[in-house]
């Protein structure tokens, strides 16, 4: 998953047996608020109903307590003066019938829902509404109840009892698990019966600000901006790929929107700030970088979408009505032009777009992946002795740069690429500014403390989760096999100074390295800054 779509998902070890609640948690039975970005009705983004960034609130068993008790905590959260207060005519509920193979209708959960106090309308559905999960390719799923109010689906309770398997092929887990959550935007127009989710305290804010646009444009930006804020708040950044792929393109839809509206995305980041900044107060924190990347990307933009507005006017100009998806991807690709514009001024073969889109990211990925680790020995080249080692040198200095970064800017930073060849290693890390030169003093005295007071160099091989669980670092998520080598530099009196997920090569111990020396640092891209070094 690029990004998180649902409130379980960090939850998945503890349905299948892989994690114990009780080790990590105390209890079997936990809840949750979280941050959730979905991108599968984009389209549908500006209807009363749909959003792309929204909190989830979650509770979940893991063998704690099931159907009886969920359903009878769901119904009294909703309906109880104590609580929420809805009133129960207002109520609707689903459950499965049992549609898909190797399923059976979901009985128990018909019978609860029967007996709850004023729950009078109840219907079964099949799979495609009520059978929830997984996420991802496999992992926990079952049957669902959802409940409405006025119609609108609030809260939903998956019965995680199946492992689907990647051929969607079902096993019984072996403890069965319950999944709830409920939208808060979605609760919010329930409680205080309001018409749509802009209507909500956490969006007539942005809806105020937007007036001078269209309200249909009004619902995109505020949604998007919100959306925007938050991706960059946790460093995605802007770029033609994965997470990056899906920031730039609300950051770019929303600035289409607002093209000679007179709202600068200024106003609007504080406003999300301002309303979202007691309950995240990172956002606060992180809010100078939002605003230098948002700004760098909306300038980028600009110069290229006059150029690419106009290649679309030559093809408007011919009188057709239709554009191939070939063409399409080439204004997206040349001009920045994003699928969205091109649809609203012609049909696109959007089939033939996305074949385009996926070949370009192969390609993408292939040349990244041809690079062994970034280390500049590719695969089957030939490369001296003298320069493998003068490589391997420079290397596991990169993994003391990216410590000493850390250590010096703060946790945040962290690795964006890397190339090196034998006379110099090239670092690109996420960072909103240009470093001062008693900073770059700093980063480069720390490598040198830990090389002087010495080292040495081990490797594990271990199970990808395991690594991360002991805390090792990873940033390329893709790259990873269910085995990884870990490397951690150890320093003499036994502490550990870095441990990363990592293709290799490395030295042995720090009297191979010498002193460490930053010749440059620059900007790369947007929000991402870049440190040539040498070894002297």
């Amino acid at each position: 998953m690029l990004l998180t779509v649902a409130g379980m998902q960090q939850f998945k070890p503890y349905f299948i047996g892989q994690k114990d609640p009780m080790a990590d948690f105390g209890s079997r039975n936990v809840i949750s608020t979280q941050k959730c970005f979905r991108t599968a009705d984009i389209d549908e983004v500006g209807d009363d109903t749909h959003l792309t960034f929204f909190e989830m609130l979650g509770h979940f068993s893991f063998g704690g307590y099931f159907k009886a008790e969920a359903l009878a905590y769901a119904w009294e959260f909703l309906t109880s003066p104590d609580w929420l207060g809805i009133e129960p005519t207002r109520i609707s509920a689903t459950y499965y019938n049992g549609d898909r193979s190797g399923t059976t209708e979901d009985n128990d959960s018909k019978k609860i829902l029967s007996e709850l106090d004023g729950l009078k309308d109840i219907t079964g559905h099949g799979a495609v509404d009520n059978f929830w999960g997984p996420t991802g390719a496999e992992g926990p799923c079952g049957p669902n109840v959802e409940f409405y109010v006025d119609g609108v689906e609030v809260w939903n309770a998956v019965f995680n009892e199946y492992y689907s398997h990647t051929d969607q092929s079902l096993t019984p887990l072996k403890t069965q698990g319950v999944d709830m959550g409920s939208g808060f935007e979605r609760m919010l127009v329930a409680v205080n019966r309001l018409n749509n989710l802009f209507e909500t305290d956490v969006l007539t804010p942005l809806m105020e600000k937007l007036t001078p646009l269209p309200e249909h444009s009004q619902r995109i930006v505020a949604d998007h901006i919100r959306g925007t804020v938050f991706l960059l708040c946790d460093h995605v950044l802007p770029s033609n790929k994965e997470e990056g792929y899906i920031l730039r393109r609300i950051l770019r839809r929303l600035l289409l929107h607002l093209r000679n509206s007179g709202v600068t995305l200024e106003d609007l980041i504080d406003i999300v700030i301002g309303i979202f900044k007691v309950a995240y107060p990172d956002l606060v924190i992180e809010q100078t970088f939002i605003k230098q990347i948002a700004r760098e990307e909306a300038d980028k933009f600009s110069r290229t979408i006059d150029v690419g507005e106009r290649e679309l006017t030559k093809i408007l100009d011919t009188g057709a009505t239709t554009i191939s998806g070939t063409e399409a991807f080439k204004l997206f690709a040349s001009y920045g032009l994003p699928i969205d514009f091109i649809k609203e001024k012609i049909s696109v073969d959007e089939t033939e777009f996305n074949a385009e889109f996926a070949k370009h990211q192969e390609i993408s990925r292939a040349g990244v992946e041809n690079k062994f680790g970034g280390h500049g020995l590719a695969a089957g080249a030939s490369v001296s002795d003298e320069d493998r080692q003068k490589i391997t040198r420079l290397h596991t200095a990169t993994h003391l740069l990216h410590e000493a970064l850390r250590a010096t800017l703060g946790d945040t930073v962290h690795q964006a690429g890397s190339d090196i060849n034998p006379e110099r290693a090239r670092f690109d890390f996420a960072f909103p500014r240009k470093l001062t030169p008693e900073e770059i003093f700093q980063i480069e005295d720390w490598v040198n403390q830990k090389i002087s007071a010495g080292f040495t160099v081990t490797k594990q091989t271990l199970p990808y989760q395991t690594a991360i669980d002991q805390g090792a670092l990873a940033f390329f998520k893709e790259k990873y096999p269910a085995e990884v080598d870990v490397y951690t530099i150890v320093a003499s009196d036994g502490t550990a100074i870095s441990q990363e997920l990592c293709g290799g090569p490395h030295i042995t111990t720090s009297q191979e390295l010498g002193h460490f020396k930053i010749i440059k640092e620059e900007s790369s891209s947007a929000g991402v800054r870049r440190i040539k070094a040498v070894l002297e």
